[in-house]
């Protein structure tokens, strides 16, 4: 199965309600800084892109399910922020939009079908401008509830650093870590999770 296709039908099985919370790490690291112009890479329903427009941010939110943008849309008109907000369907492995951002923020950019994630990453992190912010996360523990592998291994920090490929020398880093923090699961699991997180800012 395609991208494309995969996602379309996850979508489409999901309710358009929303949580109304941003992702906790984009919360954490980006409330408080300079606002100006952020890209989302996956935006899903549209929570973070959402928070990031109402604080004053023009976003543009991409991700690959018209499914998933159709109900970010009505997530934005339902907050009253739909004009801070270019919504664009792109498949990352082919496409990114123009231009340079302030922020770019990739929260659990994760798949379980293959994809060149991290030459992605790399080439978003090219469109952050001096001082802006390159915020990542990823999954740095499998949940109770998961169907993933129970011996699944997990890169560490630096390792998932070192794997977007970026010359350092150009990046001062704010944090490359694990987070702990509680989760629920689909059906009400409750658990401690692990968040790997990169937050690099532009020099």
């Amino acid at each position: 199965m395609d991208a494309r296709t995969f996602w379309e039908e996850t979508y489409e099985k999901q309710s358009p309600q929303t949580s109304g919370k941003p992702s906790a790490v984009l919360e954490r690291f980006v409330a408080g800084r300079p606002v100006g112009r952020a890209l989302e890479l996956g935006c899903g329903k549209g929570d973070d892109a959402v928070w990031l427009a109402k604080g004053g941010w023009q976003v543009t939110a991409v991700d690959i399910s018209e499914t998933a943008l159709g109900y970010a849309r009505a997530n934005a008109l339902r907050n009253g922020v739909q004009d801070n907000i270019a919504f664009a369907a792109h498949d990352l492995d082919t496409s990114l939009p123009g231009g340079t951002f302030d922020l770019v923020t990739a929260q659990f950019l994760q798949s379980p079908l293959e994809f060149a994630r991290d030459k992605i990453l790399n080439r978003a992190a090219q469109q952050v401008v001096t001082n802006g912010l390159l915020l990542i996360t990823t999954h740095g523990s499998r949940p109770s509830w998961s169907s993933a592998p129970e011996d699944m291994v997990f890169p560490t920090p630096a390792q998932a650093r070192d794997a977007l490929g970026l010359d350092m020398s150009r990046w001062k880093t704010v944090t490359v870590d694990n987070f702990e923090r509680m989760a629920t699961g689909p059906k009400g699991e409750k658990g401690s999770v692990i968040d790997t997180v990169i937050a690099l800012e532009r020099i």
